[in-house]
């Protein structure tokens, strides 16, 4: 009997808590979630959203990718929390370094998705998560991008500059309702590279509540062409029930202008 598929369902897929090490030295945590029954088609490497304001591998959007996509889309997501993150998998060394210092960070996901040869790696970033795509991760290795959410913070026009003359795929998620960038001035800011497909997401809003499904689907669409949309909202199989209890505070929190609680970490200016 198929059962309904909800925000705490996790389908069957092997996990595995990693760590990565950077070249400053740093060590951070993460997961990988691959298949259980077959090779995955295609990996996703998340960078998540701002982490002094509740940002993590765990924010929800990638959090359901994790639980759900090895099963649905025979995906491989690699998530880690950035330097001084903290989420139920526990603390990454280092301190928040407003985009700078993360660049080892992103260069340590790709080189351990590229060392353990993951497939077809592409990045997944979400909010300042976008940021750092744009500006470390047109890498060799690297197939394309899918941004969420991108509020063209810390990146530059040169970074963009730079996937230009690449060619990449470069998909950008832009809510309707976004507080930093609306598709409008999104689909003028991404017109200096070609190749960059901005899609406006009716009704939505930065953080993606009530949408993750719809998210989900335009990921799939980007990475795994050939598997069948929208994905399924119901499993006929064996499921576990996740705990997201310990985030409540975080989701909704995660752009707000009160920092969450949290190791100590500078605030971005």
């Amino acid at each position: 009997m198929s059962t309904p598929i909800r925000a705490s369902s996790i389908l069957p897929g092997r996990r595995e808590d990693i760590e990565l090490h950077t070249a400053d030295g740093l060590t951070l945590v993460g997961e990988l979630a691959r298949p259980l029954d077959r090779e995955p088609a295609a990996t996703l490497v998340c960078l998540h959203p701002l982490p002094t304001h509740g940002g993590m591998m765990d924010s929800h959007v990638f959090r359901k990718a994790a639980w759900r996509l090895p099963a649905l889309a025979g995906l491989a997501v690699l998530r880690f929390n950035t330097r001084g993150t903290t989420s139920v998998r526990g603390t990454s060394e280092g301190t928040f370094d407003g985009a700078v210092g993360e660049r080892f960070d992103v260069a340590a996901a790709i080189e351990y998705a590229e060392f353990h040869e993951l497939p077809n790696i592409w990045l997944v970033g979400w909010s300042f998560g976008t940021d750092l795509a744009l500006k470390y991760g047109c890498d060799p290795a690297v197939a394309g991008a899918v941004l969420l959410s991108p509020p063209l913070r810390y990146s530059a026009p040169e970074d963009l500059a730079v996937w230009a003359e690449t060619g990449k795929p470069l998909t950008a998620l832009v809510p309707e309702f976004d507080d930093y960038l609306r598709p409008e001035e999104a689909r003028e800011r991404f017109a200096v590279v070609p190749q960059a497909e901005v899609v406006g997401v009716d009704g939505a809003k930065h953080l993606w509540v009530g949408d993750a499904e719809k998210v989900l689907d335009e990921v799939v669409r980007r990475v795994a062409p050939g598997v069948p949309l929208p994905l399924p909202t119901t499993w006929d199989g064996p499921m576990e029930t996740g705990d997201a209890s310990a985030y409540a505070d975080r989701t909704v929190a995660a752009f707000a202008d009160t920092p969450v609680p949290g190791p100590a970490q500078r605030r971005a200016e």
